[in-house]
């Protein structure tokens, strides 16, 4: 055992070490020491809030569209809009890239068909999607404040236009708590293919400790970064390293117990080497059927990709994974050129997986106590860019919920006649959070954490004015 007090500076030792958080794990299993981040998972839960009802659900899914899917060609079928395609639209629109556009009207190719008891008229891109209508909750009327991808991301991810806020998972984490011991509370699949827009901002927890935020999970090769050991080192010596490494973080956690950023880190590595038998484990698709294959679409290659990714979220979910969260790389759904064209493209790639994934978790007794939310950050114009493309509109929206007590079979509110904007039962982007939140038990008025000299919280609904929307739940 070596003096820690002889270490003149635990920063450079830190610089200078080539140890991995995954190297560490691996030590720290070798140890046995569940002692190592107690004191910091005290102090970062020491502010959370206990819910406030008896939660309709418990884990969320998110599968996120990034770009901004055209909802008159998807969800929001508009006759009129079609008879008068091609014909100058006279009215008012806020236009994006107003240099590019001639307020054209343009009509969707697309037919649409009623699905289900329910009768829910969706787009005959969406055939599975269809096969589920009784089982969502569909909502035509939302609004959101920006044209701009990334502050329009920055809305639907985390309530308000500025960076530096935690997304809404992170707000779940932080109010529920953790169900798996072994697995992080919420966990990004990210698109082999390349990042978001907007990259990890997506998943941040912003002013919240950080061992809120996302953590990123790799669908192919290794899940995760430096969660192996090295096979140049023994394990001796990574134990030497992590004892010294703790008698330093502890030290200084002492001195310093405001510091959030060292008590996730300590968390995170007690974590990491759980990590190592759980996530393999959590992640092995071989052990599910070839049914279950075949119904989310893994062996085909269209679909593949996407239906993976589905299919680890049913996974994870299952374990207790809190918050999942699926992203596509760029932002596909910003059809400003061959809108038509990308759309086939896109449905043909995601639509089997998202209606898949609500089948699996329904007949395995998970639907009720999960919430699958199907969501871009905003929607498309009703006239043409172009030939064929589409612009951004924050004034109407779609998007989709199943599970955890929403309604079934259900379609909220209207947009006008050629699907400019929402006019009946609006849902601004803050109360469809306050909603969320309100079906996983938590109050988004008391949901709330210190920021900058006061109380801040997910909706801020004292400048927002955000509610719960009752009409959306069963």
């Amino acid at each position: 055992m070596f003096d820690a007090m002889s270490i003149s500076s635990r920063r450079m030792f830190l610089s200078g070490s080539v140890i991995g958080a995954g190297s560490l794990a691996l030590a720290q299993m070798l140890a046995a020491d569940d002692s190592l981040g107690t004191q910091s998972s005290q102090q970062t839960d020491r502010k959370r809030p206990l819910p406030s009802r008896a939660p309709r659900a418990t884990n969320v899914i998110c599968l996120f569209q990034h770009g901004g899917p055209s909802q008159v060609d998807l969800f929001d079928p508009k006759p009129e809009l079609s008879r008068l395609n091609g014909k100058a639209f006279e009215g008012d629109l806020e236009i994006h890239f107003v240099n590019r556009n001639k307020k054209i009207l343009l009509g969707s190719p697309f037919q649409f068909h009623q699905a289900g008891q329910s009768g829910m008229e969706l787009s005959e891109l969406l055939p599975h999607t269809a096969s589920i209508a009784d089982k969502i909750t569909l909502i035509r009327s939302m609004k959101t404040e920006s044209v701009d991808h990334e502050a329009a991301l920055r809305v639907i991810h985390a309530g308000k236009i500025f960076p530096g806020r935690p997304s809404w998972a992170s707000w779940v984490l932080y109010g529920l708590g953790t169900m798996n011991q072994e697995l992080p509370g919420y966990i990004v699949l990210s698109d082999p293919k390349g990042v978001p827009v907007d990259g990890p901002h997506n998943w941040s927890s912003g002013f919240l400790p950080a061992t809120y935020q996302g953590v990123r999970f790799r669908s192919e090769g290794s899940p995760v970064a430096d969660l192996d050991m090295p096979a140049d080192q023994s394990a001796q010596a990574r134990l030497r390293q992590l004892e010294c490494l703790k008698v330093l973080n502890e030290m200084h956690l002492r001195n310093h117990p405001g510091d959030e950023e060292l008590a996730a880190r300590i968390t995170n590595f007690e974590l990491a080497a759980k990590m190592q038998t759980s996530v393999p484990n959590a992640l092995d698709l071989s052990e599910e059927t070839q049914e279950t294959h075949s119904l989310y679409g893994t062996d085909r290659q269209e679909t593949a990709d996407y239906a993976k990714r589905c299919l680890m979220a049913r996974r994870l979910v299952e374990r207790g994974v809190r918050f999942v969260q699926i992203f596509l790389s760029g932002q596909p759904w910003d059809t400003h050129n061959k809108n038509a064209e990308n759309l086939r493209k896109l449905t043909a790639r995601t639509d089997q997986p998202s209606a898949a994934l609500v089948k699996d978790l329904e007949r395995r007794g998970l639907l009720d106590s999960t919430i699958v939310i199907w969501a871009g950050e905003f929607g498309r114009l009703p006239i043409s860019e172009g030939s064929d493309g589409r612009d951004h509109n924050r004034h109407a929206f779609s998007l989709w919920i199943a599970g955890g007590g929403f309604k079934q079979g259900y379609v909220h509110g209207q947009t006008d006649e050629i699907g400019y904007s929402a006019v009946e039962d609006i849902v601004p982007v803050g109360n469809l959070h306050a909603t969320l939140l309100h079906a996983l038990g938590l109050d988004h008025t008391r949901l709330s954490y210190p920021n900058d000299g006061r109380e801040d919280s997910l909706t801020d609904h004292l400048v927002t004015g955000a509610r719960v929307i009752p009409e959306l739940l069963s």
